[in-house]
Formats: structure tokens, C-alpha cells, sequence
């Protein structure tokens, strides 16, 4: 799978972080997602598909790999 992240409409609530932070943290600077890991690994799918499912601005799509 792979993690495709809009910065420009993130509105900063934090939500993905908290659900999966080993793929998301936060820029210091304006709390926008910053994604740590674009394919993330199978094991950590659930929590991604879960961070997709509850971001409040839909800033976060998954595309399934080959």
C-alpha cells in the first residue's frame, strides 16, 4: 500500500498520530502531518487504514500496491 498525504488540507487535529505514530508525527512548526513512512509496512496496515478513516479534513489516502 501506499500513503499519499495533502499537507495543504490537514488541519492539524492530530488524530493520525495518535493512531498510528510510527507512520505519522506532526511538524513543530504549524502541527500539519508529516508522514514518517509512505509505504508503510503490512503489519502496521490496520492502524493506517484506521489514521485514514478518522482524519477530520481527509488529508490522508491509501492506494493499494501491487
Amino acid at each position: 500500500m501506499e500513503l499519499r498525504v495533502d499537507r495543504e488540507r490537514c488541519i492539524s487535529a492530530g488524530m493520525c498520530v495518535l493512531t498510528a505514530p510510527e507512520v505519522f508525527d506532526q511538524d513543530t512548526e504549524d502541527g500539519r502531518v508529516v508522514p514518517l513512512d509512505l509505504a508503510p509496512a503490512p503489519e502496521r496496515e490496520v492502524a493506517v487504514r484506521e489514521a485514514v478513516q478518522v482524519c477530520p479534513s481527509g488529508a490522508l489516502t491509501l492506494v493499494p500496491g501491487d
